[in-house]
């Protein structure tokens, strides 16, 4: 990554999984961090975005080796999260502190 973060986005369409949760579709163009703290600052920022979209927890359980932090990012996961109100995942990757909203579809 050569660009500095406060300049890029992540963008995800969020897509439901019938009785399995939410996956991630990034848009083309989006910025997906490559290094593991970046990840997981990004990670930690998305549950909380979709936490309080009203996203809530599937009763199926993760598997650590499938459903990753990386492979959530670039869409290759599908997560157990119930869906809430649907839409983009819109990330503001701000200096190492990313900062995440669920937007409405029509935006």
């Amino acid at each position: 990554m050569t660009a500095t973060l406060d300049l890029m986005k992540y963008v995800a369409r969020i897509v439901e999984v019938p009785d399995h949760g939410i996956k991630l579709e990034p848009v083309d163009g989006t910025t997906v961090p490559d290094r593991p703290t970046e990840v997981n600052l990004l990670g930690m920022a998305i549950a909380l975005a979709l936490g309080a979209a009203g996203y809530r927890h599937h009763a199926e359980q993760r598997d650590p080796e499938l459903q990753t932090l990386d492979a959530l990012l670039v869409g290759d996961a599908v997560m157990p999260w119930k869906p809430g109100t649907g839409g983009f995942l819109v990330c503001e990757l701000n200096d190492g502190r990313p900062t995440c909203e669920v937007r409405p579809e029509a935006e």
